[in-house]
């Protein structure tokens, strides 16, 4: 005998639904926190000398972001959905911390025109991601690899301090970001699918968290490789 019933299938049309849009409201407070706290900190000279003035609060705060993502994704199964909430609010505002400095760096133009690019480019591929039939995982994991590399190669040029290898970076970033927008979204969306009925809200809650943060990270990523790209420098 069943336990449950199977979801029909407008039923399972409804649940996907459901569970995409509170992931990318997750997502949505998330950014919306980070741009406030960037935007605030970048004009208060008190908190920008603080943050950016001390190396040891900078790296401080860099290392409680990671932390932060480690923790919640590692244990996200076994923390209240309400635990999960906090820290990914706690860590979209220490990551606005930390990105003020963009408005510091770049011209308030050349980064709200770069927003609005990398929001199109995101929507785009994340709608590839939810209605494409082609499985992605092999993409997925090519584009982690991509990252890896991407990730010694700027800790490289942390030494070398090369522009060229820089921009080839972005422009290498760029591709890995969208690549991985449209594999976590299907994931996402493979994600929901898989659920069984009746299953409880705060497991909901959490994936759609641990989701969120997913494409926030792609979204912030993608945002600072094409500001890289193509921003105004002050």
């Amino acid at each position: 005998m069943q336990n449950s019933i199977p979801y029909s299938k407008p039923q399972t049309h409804i649940m996907v639904n459901e569970f995409i849009r509170s992931v990318y409201n997750w997502m949505a407070i998330g950014l919306g926190l980070t741009g406030f706290v960037a935007f605030y900190v970048s004009n208060s000279q008190a908190l920008s000398n603080l943050i950016f003035g001390n190396k040891l609060v900078f790296f401080g705060l860099i290392i409680a972001e990671l932390g932060l993502v480690f923790y919640l994704s590692a244990r996200v199964q076994k923390i209240q959905a309400s635990t999960a909430t906090a820290m990914f609010v706690i860590y979209s505002a220490l990551n606005g911390a930390t990105l003020s400095f963009i408005f510091l760096v770049y011209t308030s133009s050349s980064i709200t025109s770069t927003f609005f690019i990398c929001s199109a480019t995101f929507i785009t591929c994340s709608v590839y991601g939810m209605i494409t039939k082609r499985d992605l995982t092999s993409l997925g994991g090519f584009m982690a690899m991509g990252l890896i590399g991407i990730i010694i190669a700027s800790v490289v040029n942390l030494f070398i301090r090369s522009s060229g290898m820089s921009m080839i970076i972005s422009y290498i970033g760029v591709l890995v970001f969208v690549g991985l927008t449209a594999y976590d979204t299907q994931k996402l969306k493979h994600m929901a699918l898989s659920q069984p009925a009746g299953v409880d809200a705060g497991v909901v809650r959490k994936g759609a968290i641990l989701g969120a943060l997913s494409l926030y990270l792609d979204f912030i990523n993608l945002f600072l490789m094409l500001l890289r790209i193509l921003g105004d420098r002050r």
